[in-house]
């Protein structure tokens, strides 16, 4: 993972005239189910913590971001205050995550939701900490995008669906080659934008700087089936090596609608390299929340070569690339269920659904067998 400091040249920063939102009632919920309510360790918390939250808390100070946050609580649904919820994370376990635009992004009724969850957490001594699930899938994604931008080139599109309240545009260095295309509802680009113009206005927050090349923001629906052709007509080119970054957002989709998004990644491989990055929840996970959460599967690794993708990797929390030295607690719930088989549906200590959430990266490239052409879905 990169998250330098350096200032790259900003070349481009544009808004272009996308379903989704990078959103974590799914990680929160993960969380609640596996480890009874608390959700990695944060030693030493105490009174670091609470300078941490009041920090993040200073950075809501001007009117026109409380003002802007309020219409977030009073207009939004579920799905769309996911996104918050993720920024809320970012900014908590900002020892782990370095995402200087996330209490902004967060807001305080999700800053203060989280900060009693992990209070109580610590005080309990419990064995995982709130946010920690989003914290590790956080710096997952960071640490494997760095990776394929190294081995694509520097200059690689990176596309992020569902991007949410997501900021790595201004804070990976590792993007200072690449174009990002951030997709999403239009009211959450548009109050995400809104929100990031008034905290820089303010002149007590900290400035932040463009690390990618370019940023275009692509307002659509990922339900609708034109998306492709909104996304091509914002700049992005099939000819060029891409990275697609599907953090969770799959599985709100329902089951036609994330193959269909899938099938469209496998099928850009006809004319450049590949690289998918995408969280994925099994069968008992979804049960969490039936009204929000659809599309599901057991074994992405099977599925995704199933489709034309020919190198699929798959970690769980807790694995050695899937840790980052937040869960150190001997008894962690999620080094005890990623020893578990996956065919096991139930864990045998207490008899509750073993809910995972599984961390996949899959790469295609015109050498391998090309399953749907892109060209069918711009038709």
């Amino acid at each position: 993972m990169s998250s330098s400091s350096s200032k790259p040249e900003k070349e481009e920063e544009k808004e272009a005239p996308c379903v989704n939102n990078n959103g974590d009632a799914a990680a929160a919920a993960e969380e609640d189910a596996n480890s009874g309510g608390s959700g990695g360790c944060r030693e030493g918390h105490g009174d670091e913590g609470e300078r941490e939250f009041a920090a993040a808390m200073a950075q809501l100070a001007p009117e026109g971001v409380r003002a802007l946050h309020a219409r977030v609580d009073a207009e939004w649904g579920p799905v769309l205050q996911s996104a918050c919820q993720t920024a809320a994370a970012r900014a908590l376990w900002c020892r782990a995550v370095r995402d200087p635009a996330a209490a902004v992004l967060a807001g305080e009724r999700y800053l203060r939701g989280l900060h009693e969850k992990m209070r109580r957490d610590e005080r309990a001594g419990a064995r995982e900490v709130h946010g920690v699930m989003i914290a590790v899938r956080t710096l997952w994604f960071d640490a494997r995008i760095e990776a394929a931008v190294d081995r694509l080139g520097g200059d690689s599109q990176v596309v992020i669906l569902g991007a949410g309240m997501d900021a790595r545009a201004y804070r990976l260095n590792c993007l200072k080659e690449c174009t990002v295309f951030e997709l999403d509802f239009p009211e959450l680009l548009e109050m995400k934008s809104d929100l990031l113009h008034e905290a820089m206005s303010s002149t007590n927050h900290q400035k932040l700087t463009l690390m990618a090349k370019s940023l275009i923001r692509v307002p659509a629906n990922i339900h609708d089936g034109d998306w492709v052709t909104k996304l091509q007509s914002c700049g992005y080119v099939p000819e060029r090596n891409t990275i697609w970054v599907l953090e969770g957002i799959i599985y709100y989709l329902h089951h036609a609608d994330a193959m269909q998004v899938l099938e469209i990644i496998a099928a850009s491989q006809s004319s450049a390299s590949t690289v998918l990055l995408a969280d994925f929840m099994n069968k008992n996970a979804t049960s969490l929340s039936p009204t929000m959460y659809h599309f599901y599967h057991d074994s992405p690794d099977l599925l995704l070569p199933s489709i034309g993708f020919s190198k699929v990797t798959l970690s769980q929390i807790g694995d050695p690339q899937a840790h980052f030295g937040l869960l150190s607690h001997p008894e962690n719930l999620f080094d005890k269920l990623r020893r578990l088989p996956r065919s096991v549906e139930k864990n045998p200590e207490d008899g509750t659904p073993c809910c995972r959430l599984y961390f996949v990266e899959a790469s295609a490239s015109p050498d391998d067998q090309i399953m749907c052409p892109l060209d069918h879905y711009l038709e």
